[in-house]
């Protein structure tokens, strides 16, 4: 949907402000008008010139079309539906230790509802939730490519334009306690489970 929206709007961009330059005519400012008045020669004739305002170049209107639907695109993508704002509230954040030594730091965006800024050594992302048909809690960087895996007992983070991890074994308090709870009783494998009937 909201991908629509943004073409959509992309789209819409150039012929709205070529419509609105085509047909509203340019009509000269106050504050751009200027009234110069001769002094009055022997016979007192007065004779005043005004100077013409320059419409408005379609360039700038183009600029200013532009500006605004990038302003609509960025607001669409702020905007969270509520299955994900349900998603956000179910991160884990703070500092989140990893395998070989390394960190990852998972902060709530306090200007942006349900959106986080992920970042560690070498990297800094701002991220918004994505529903799954599993569940996972999945959060995605979609102009840098980053994805922010979350499972009940680890996390990940992940470069799909690179094809790689950069971060692996991630586990907040809540997981660790969860893992530890599946090493003292492991859930039953599928290949275990009674025939259907």
């Amino acid at each position: 949907m909201k991908m629509l929206l943004a073409t959509a709007l992309i789209a819409l961009a150039p012929g709205l402000a070529l419509a609105q330059s085509q047909t509203a005519p340019a009509k000269p400012k106050a504050s751009t008008k200027a009234t110069v008045a001769k002094k009055p020669v022997a016979k007192s004739s007065s004779k005043t010139v005004v100077a013409k305002a320059e419409p408005t170049s379609s360039r700038v209107q183009l600029k200013s079309a532009a500006n605004q639907v990038a302003a609509g695109l960025m607001a669409a993508r702020a905007v969270l539906t509520t299955e994900e704002l349900a998603i956000a509230e179910r991160v884990h954040v703070g500092q989140i230790p990893c395998e070989l030594g390394a960190t990852v730091s998972v902060l709530a965006d306090p200007d942006v509802p349900g959106h986080f800024h992920v970042g560690g050594k070498g990297f800094k992302y701002h991220m918004s939730p994505v529903t799954t048909s599993t569940g996972t809690v999945r959060l995605e960087d979609q102009k840098a490519g980053a994805v922010w895996l979350q499972i009940a007992n680890k996390s990940m983070l992940m470069d799909q334009k690179k094809g790689q991890r950069l971060a692996d074994e991630c586990m907040s308090p809540e997981q660790i306690v969860v893992a530890e709870a599946i090493k003292i009783t492991p859930p039953p494998s599928l290949l275990d489970a009674p025939p259907a009937k």
